[in-house]
């Protein structure tokens, strides 16, 4: 069975430990890709005009010889409506409110995109292809001792990454926050951060979730809430990933 360093929060290796079978997993982009569309398709919410919406109008035509067009107009009027070129017409084809997005996808589909999602993060030629910047010498799968959980502060959990390597790809998704393009700026939503590292944790509510959201691109996920959409967002598998010492024990429980 193949073995993976484990680091300290200190940045050096103080031990090795067992990489579980599910990093031995078959790498298939098109089962992940599958999962991820299917699963922000089933989260779409369905929208749409109100059924009568540019309708609501007493119309009548004035019909032929008057060298106008023959559209419907406000009766006792002359303003065109109704028709959808003109002001305050109906959508020629608007979004349907009932139009169904859900798409399904097996169970083992499921379950073997996430297993091929955690195989990636082990592959650092998967996670070099991606973008993420790292040094060489940092052995994948990344594991760290349980101690990484409770540190709280953004600058202690910094410096952990640059002690293990990894500390350019927090530099990487800061300076490649942009301005969105489109009208989610407008939205609440103004900047794009690139995804950065994730942790893997036991404890969803460890102190180390507090001081990490505030590192560009970074999350905190537990090893219960993972997905091929966490994994590999945008369907790009080889994220970054940290696990804790006890969480890839967890893993190692997984059967494929």
């Amino acid at each position: 069975m193949a073995q993976t360093n484990v680091y300290s929060v200190k940045g050096e290796v103080s031990g090795t430990v067992d990489v579980p079978e599910v990093f031995s997993s078959e790498y298939r982009p098109d089962i992940i890709k599958k999962a991820i569309l299917a699963a922000a398709a089933n989260k779409r919410q369905p929208y749409g005009p109100a059924e009568r919406s540019g309708m609501r109008h007493s119309v009548s035509t004035w019909g032929k010889g008057r060298g106008v067009s023959r559209v419907q107009r406000v009766k006792d009027g002359r303003r065109a409506t109704e028709s959808p070129n003109n002001v305050s017409g109906r959508r020629a084809h608007p979004p349907r409110p009932e139009r169904k997005w859900e798409q399904k996808v097996n169970k083992k589909e499921l379950k073997l995109a996430r297993f091929s999602a955690v195989a990636a993060t082990g592959c650092a030629d998967c996670v070099r292809e991606r973008g993420h910047q790292f040094d060489d010498s940092v052995s994948f799968p990344i594991v760290i001792d349980d101690d990484f959980q409770e540190i709280a502060t953004t600058s202690e959990i910094s410096d952990v990454f640059d002690s293990i390597g990894i500390g350019y790809d927090v530099e990487r998704a800061k300076d490649g926050r942009k301005i969105r393009a489109g009208r989610g700026k407008m939205r609440n939503r103004r900047y794009r951060t690139p995804r950065s590292i994730l942790v893997v944790v036991t404890d969803r509510d460890a102190p180390v979730s507090k001081g990490a959201k505030n590192l560009p691109g970074v999350e905190v996920e537990s090893v219960g809430s993972l997905s091929a959409s966490i994994l590999a967002p945008g369907g790009d598998a080889g994220r970054l990933t940290v696990y804790t010492r006890s969480a890839l024990a967890e893993i190692g429980g997984w059967t494929r």
